[in-house]
């Protein structure tokens, strides 16, 4: 038996700009962290003695008897490209609810990956396990997704992401003082809308104006964002500045589509900036999922009486990213 442990992340500043579409002529670059949240992927061989040949459990439960039949694109897709045909059986737990914007689909995928590989016995590096994971999205699956979600939940930490022609990937773990880390982290609040959603619906319009050149102008200053705000997580002055970049890098993501957000959303955001806080975004796609706020501590409470109705996730920043947790050895686990 494997289990794997594989975080989500809150995504910053850049986001759009590590597509493809865009940065196959552009620079594009993000800034994002992880937190304690995380997905766990049990992966276990299954005997002989029963009828189904693959066993899955997760939102609802499937029995299989070959690859094909599996409804669950990422297990059946990850399965296919790891060649293994069958004995197995999965369950997936999250710590949040799936498709809220915080990269739980990218996690799952790299915690899959990653429990098949120890199962298999063969180490595999972060960052393969990262670029493996995009593929399998994108190529075998035709998911709508940028690159910064899987090399996030994969590398864990404060990362710096830079993406160039080629789908090459940067990765730079940016190392702040314990109590500079620890007073961004204060001044973030997370409320969840109560709204899921699949990202690959609600990007079709930013995908066809990012191909276009239509919103290039906006997808340029969302990149250019990013060293502004790393430069204000490094320094030593006032970090306010940080929650304005995000309240810019909501206005500007807000232009890339219509769906980014809706009635209901910027109700929200605009009660939530009227208690005080500075800034903040819808992480993810858009429309629905978890609001990300900055707010100075002394106007906390104002802003969770504001977004009273929303759930607040509690979190603190991780460093690990994904990795094993639990391993049992001495048994072929898998048929391949």
């Amino acid at each position: 038996m494997i289990i794997s442990r594989t975080p989500v992340r809150v995504s910053f500043l850049g986001g759009g700009t590590d597509y493809p579409e865009y940065f196959r002529n552009n620079a594009g670059m993000t800034l994002s962290a992880t937190i304690d949240k995380y997905s766990y992927v049990t992966v276990s061989p299954l005997g002989k003695f029963f009828k189904h040949n693959i066993l899955l459990s997760y939102s609802r439960t499937e029995l299989a008897n070959a690859v094909d039949e599996i409804r669950h694109p990422a297990v059946r897709e990850c399965m296919k490209f790891m060649g293994i045909d069958g004995g197995i059986e999965v369950h997936y737990i999250g710590d949040l609810p799936a498709r809220t914007g915080l990269g739980s689909s990218s996690s799952f995928t790299v915690g899959f990956l990653h429990a098949l590989y120890a199962c298999l016995g063969r180490p595999v590096d972060r960052g393969r396990l990262a670029s493996e994971a995009v593929y399998v999205e994108r190529e075998m699956i035709g998911e709508r997704v940028g690159l910064q979600d899987q090399y996030a939940c994969s590398l864990g930490g404060l990362l710096h992401l830079s993406f160039s022609r080629g789908m090459r990937v940067d990765a730079r773990r940016l190392t702040l003082p314990g109590e500079r880390l620890q007073a961004l982290q204060e001044r973030l609040l997370l409320f969840y809308t109560g709204v899921q959603r699949r990202s690959h619906d609600i990007l079709e319009e930013q995908i066809e104006r990012t191909k276009s050149g239509e919103i290039e102008p906006y997808l340029g200053e969302l990149a250019s964002l990013v060293p502004r705000g790393i430069d204000i997580l490094c320094g030593r002055g006032d970090m306010s500045g940080f929650g304005e970049l995000l309240h810019r890098n909501w206005i500007l993501k807000k232009k890339l589509s219509s769906a980014v957000s809706n009635s209901r959303i910027d109700r929200y955001y605009e009660a939530a900036r009227k208690a005080g806080a500075i800034g903040g975004k819808l992480c993810g796609a858009g429309t629905s999922g978890f609001i990300l706020l900055y707010v100075e501590p002394g106007n906390a409470e104002k802003v969770r009486g504001a977004l009273s109705r929303l759930p607040e996730v509690e979190f603190s920043f991780e460093n690990e990213g994904s990795t094993i947790i639990f391993r049992r050895t001495g048994v072929a686990l898998l048929n391949q």
